[in-house]
């Protein structure tokens, strides 16, 4: 196969991503608009290549953009969706359910904590989360007037 290094390029880093490298192709094509990529991986690999928000394909696009800088072409790729993963239901199925759920004991409800009590748990945890980070930021703002003024102390 005759790739390209912006074709080579893709394949590589994708093939670090995924669980099954052996199915990443990358399709090269040219058209007026530029240089068009098309990756295909394994159905249960697309939420890696695509990442949260669609942070890592953002970041594909970035790295090809940089590419393109360097080799005066404009890049743009294309994740190409072939299907749902074949362990995961689709959205209009329902999750199976656990055969293990069933089987677990159910808890006496006076050892339950009330909607009360858990509100009263959280606002603790909030308190003490809020507590170290003020101290934290307090720690750091102290840090930095001392450094200033250590600055101010210099003689430029």
């Amino acid at each position: 196969m005759n790739s390209s290094i912006d074709q080579q390029f893709i394949e590589f880093v994708v093939k670090s991503l995924v669980g099954h490298p052996d199915d990443v192709v990358v399709a090269r094509t040219i058209d007026e608009k530029g240089v068009l990529l098309e990756l295909t991986v394994n159905p249960e690999d697309l939420g890696r290549v695509i990442g949260k928000r669609g942070a890592t394909a953002q970041s594909l696009r970035t790295l090809l953009r940089a590419l393109g800088t360097k080799n005066d072409a404009r890049y743009n790729l294309k994740i190409i969706d072939n299907g749902e993963p074949m362990n995961r239901p689709s959205r209009d199925e329902p999750a199976p359910r656990n055969s293990d759920e069933s089987e677990q004991a159910e808890v006496p409800a006076e050892s339950k904590p009330t909607a009360s009590q858990e509100d009263s748990m959280d606002d603790d945890d909030d308190d003490e989360t809020f507590a170290k980070e003020t101290a934290s930021h307090d720690d750091v703002v102290s840090k930095t007037r001392k450094e200033l003024a250590d600055l101010d102390d210099l003689d430029v």
